[in-house]
C-alpha cells in the first residue's frame, strides 16, 4: 500500500472505482479500511492484481475493518449533471 500522508486518524480508506464515463454506464466505487499497521506492497494499483487478485481477496477478507461498495446509475448521474 501507499504510505500515508494524509491523516494522523487510525482509520484511512483506501478507494477504487470502475466505470467507463458518467455517459456510458454506471459508475461502481469500492473502499477498504484496513488496520493502521497493515502492510501489502503490491496492494497499490487494481489494475496491477489480476495475478494476484484471489489471494489478495482472501487477504482482505481476513484483515478488514469495513468494507463499502456503491453503484450509480448512469441516468442518475446524467441527472445529477445536468
Amino acid at each position: 500500500m501507499l504510505k500515508s500522508n494524509f491523516s494522523d486518524s487510525n482509520f484511512e480508506a483506501g478507494v477504487d472505482e470502475v466505470g467507463r464515463g458518467s455517459l456510458a454506464g454506471p459508475i461502481t466505487a469500492a473502499a477498504v479500511i484496513l488496520p493502521k499497521d497493515y502492510r501489502n506492497d503490491e496492494l497499490n494499483d487494481s489494475k496491477k492484481l489480476s495475478e494476484k487478485r484471489n489471494e489478495l481477496k482472501s487477504i482482505i477478507e481476513k484483515t478488514r475493518l469495513t468494507l463499502l461498495f456503491f453503484l450509480l446509475p448512469h441516468l442518475r448521474l446524467i441527472k445529477s449533471i445536468y
